[in-house]
C-alpha cells in the first residue's frame, strides 16, 4: 500500500538538501534508476529495453546479488550504465546500528569495485559512479547518512516513484505514477526484481516510448550530472 506520494513533495526536498532528489536542467532529460538487482532475466530484459531506445540508466545494486549474478552485472557495465550501492543485504537502516549499516555498505562498495576493476567493459563512466548510494526503502538514520557522506558517498533519492514493487498497484496506475509526475531532470525509481516484474514489464516500455516520442533523452547519473543537482 502506498504511504508516500509518487511525486516527491518540494518541502521534503528542502528538509534534506544534502540528498540528491533530481537534476536541475531545462533540457529534455530523464534519469531512470533501477534498484535491487542484478536479477537474472529481469535485469537482462531491462538492458534490452534500454538499448532499444538508446537509453542510459543507473542501477543501484545489492552486493550479494552482484556476487550471485556477476555475468549480469558485467552486462550492465558493458552497456555503459552507471552503477550505485544499495547495501549488501538490502538493510533497513532504522533497524541497524550505524556501524553495521556503514560496514554493510562498504562491503558492497568492495564487491562493485572488484567487478569494475576486473571488467574489460569498465570505463571512467562506471568508475565515477562507485560512490552513488541509495538506502533501501529510502529509510536510514541521520547518523548513517552523515557518516556515509563523510566517506564520500552521494546519496541519491528520487523525484518520482513508480511503485512497481507494490502488488496492490495496477500496471495502469504504475504507468500513471510516472507519466503524471516526471518532468525534465526527474530521477525515477524502478526495480529490476522479481517482485516488481509485472508492473515493470508493462510500464517501462511505455515510459521509454512516451518520452522518446516527445524528444526526451534518458541519462545515467554521472559526475557531470552531479554538477547540477538540487539547484
Amino acid at each position: 500500500m502506498k504511504i508516500i506520494p509518487a511525486k516527491t513533495p518540494g518541502f521534503v526536498k528542502t528538509l534534506f538538501p544534502n540528498f540528491v532528489w533530481n537534476v536541475n536542467t531545462t533540457k529534455k532529460e530523464l534519469y531512470l534508476t533501477f534498484d535491487d538487482g542484478p536479477t537474472p532475466d529481469i535485469t537482462e530484459w531491462v538492458l534490452q529495453m534500454l538499448k532499444m531506445y538508446n537509453a542510459k540508466a543507473t542501477f543501484f545494486c545489492i552486493g550479494k546479488n552482484i556476487e550471485s549474478n556477476p555475468v549480469v552485472f558485467q552486462k550492465i557495465l558493458m552497456d555503459q550504465h552507471s552503477v550505485g550501492n544499495h547495501t549488501y543485504d538490502h538493510l533497513k537502516g532504522w533497524q541497524c546500528k550505524t556501524k553495521m549499516y556503514v560496514g554493510n555498505t562498504e562491503l558492497t562498495d568492495s564487491v562493485i569495485a572488484f567487478q569494475v576493476q576486473n571488467s574489460k567493459f569498465a570505463n571512467d563512466h562506471n568508475l565515477e559512479s562507485l560512490k552513488l548510494f541509495r538506502p533501501p526503502y529510502g529509510k536510514f538514520k541521520t547518523k548513517q547518512s552523515k557518516r556515509l557522506q563523510q566517506l564520500g558517498y552521494r546519496i541519491i533519492l528520487w523525484d518520482v516513484l513508480s511503485y512497481d514493487w507494490d502488488k496492490t498497484v495496477s500496471e495502469a496506475t504504475c504507468l500513471k505514477n510516472v507519466i503524471s509526475a516526471a518532468k525534465a531532470g526527474s530521477i525515477i525509481v524502478f526495480h529490476d526484481s522479481v517482485k516488481a516484474a509485472r508492473n515493470l514489464k508493462y510500464t517501462l516500455p511505455k515510459v521509454l516510448d512516451h518520452y522518446s516520442s516527445q524528444g526526451y533523452a534518458f541519462k545515467a547519473i554521472t559526475k557531470d550530472s552531479m554538477n547540477y543537482v538540487n539547484k
